[in-house]
């Protein structure tokens, strides 16, 4: 990888102050992290890489791939499903949305079980709705985990029941909360549901946020005897002229009580102390280096997204983007291919770490162009 790039950003210069160093507060948890989930920063963490048993912090990757598949048209949330004995019998202590055998349920009132409720019959009768057994639907879960670089989890079962060869880090589960709101906003909305009846039996959300702080959306809570109390909780609150969202994953906490005291002053925290800055827009280029033997001369480099950086409040640091690429860039380039990363530095230290993208489809040159370039690519540059 070469350096290409590294240039001042300028408009974010409001004064030339050095990047401050916050003191996290104490958290009363074996595992915590809290993320800008806009600049996709981690702002404070502790353990957030220990292997911990996710209990039912596992049901928002059984939430993603249901969405995934009514995305796809594989479900539709008006559709029934049989409820199998399988799912019935689930470990008859556990969160449940009470169910029966044998009875048609529509797909909408499985994720409200799954989500508000935390059953964990639900749970069971969406992946063998998604991948016929609960075998196959796991298969799916560590796929899926492994495409978004989940390198510290593995799943087990759907719903979080104790299994050795389930567990996750606070780091991955943000991961995975942050892409779920990102990529399914349309869904999350069901995790700000206060409380479901089904079958005559109304449960409430056990995320206790949604009634102490009107800016939290969600989103989701968990516990065994081995995990502990733990809660992945997600808020959103005014950023300048725009908004900014924080998730907090608090994990091993000793009881229900706690598990939303910690979260809830983590999230304080984060938004009292940092704010976030918008460096790039989507589409906007930041580069546009040579391309050869395309069909163009040249590519525009950007993002497909909004990119913002969070910094301590009252100071900006001095901040320089940094490029870093393999050359030659070689056509066939399909869009939003990764062709580099940007880094971006306060004072000298990365703080966030991002795929640069081509914006643009650059296809193969004709025979001659591609002849002409490969003599070109021969002499020195």
């Amino acid at each position: 990888m070469k350096n290409l790039l590294s240039a001042l950003l300028g408009f974010l210069l409001m004064a030339s102050a050095s990047a401050q160093t916050i003191t996290p507060p104490t958290i009363a948890a074996r595992a915590w992290l809290l993320l800008d989930a806009s600049s996709q920063q981690v702002l404070a963490s502790h353990e957030a890489d220990t292997r911990i048993e996710p209990a039912s912090l596992t049901k928002i990757m059984t939430a993603y791939l249901t969405f995934s598949a009514i995305r796809d048209k594989r479900l539709d949330l008006n559709q029934t499903i049989n409820v199998s004995t399988n799912a019935w019998k689930v470990d008859s202590g556990s969160s449940k949305m009470f169910i029966e055998p044998d009875t048609a349920v529509r797909v909408t009132d499985l994720l409200h079980g799954l989500i508000v409720q935390s059953g964990n019959d639900a749970a069971v009768t969406l992946a063998e709705a998604v991948a016929g057994d609960q075998a196959g639907f796991t298969v799916l879960m560590n796929r899926q985990a492994a495409q978004m670089g989940l390198k510290n989890t593995r799943f087990a079962n759907p719903h979080g029941l104790p299994d050795p060869n389930n567990y996750s880090t606070a780091r991955d589960l943000s991961v995975l909360a942050s892409r779920l709101i990102t990529d399914f906003p349309e869904f999350y909305k069901i995790y700000s549901v206060k409380s479901f009846t089904y079958n005559k039996i109304s449960q409430p959300n056990r995320n206790r946020l949604l009634w102490l702080d009107e800016t939290v959306d969600g989103m989701k809570t968990g516990h065994t005897q081995a995990a502990g109390y733990c809660l992945i909780a997600s808020a959103i609150r005014p950023n300048g002229s725009g908004q900014r969202r924080l998730i907090s994953v608090v994990l091993g906490t000793e009881s229900d009580h706690m598990r939303a005291q910690e979260s809830q002053k983590l999230l304080n925290w984060g938004f009292m102390n940092f704010q976030s800055f918008k460096i790039y827009s989507k589409d906007q280029a930041v580069l546009t280096p040579v391309v050869w033997k395309g069909s163009k001369d040249e590519v525009r480099l950007g993002f497909n997204r909004d990119v913002y950086v969070s910094l301590p409040r009252g100071s900006t640091a001095n901040l320089k983007s940094v490029v870093q690429r393999t050359d030659p860039l070689i056509a066939p380039i399909p869009q939003f291919r990764q062709v580099g990363t940007l880094k971006v530095l306060a004072d000298g230290k990365v703080i966030s770490e991002l795929p640069l993208q081509a914006l643009d489809q650059i296809n193969e040159a004709t025979i001659f162009g591609r002849a002409f370039d490969s003599l070109r690519l021969m002499l020195p540059h």
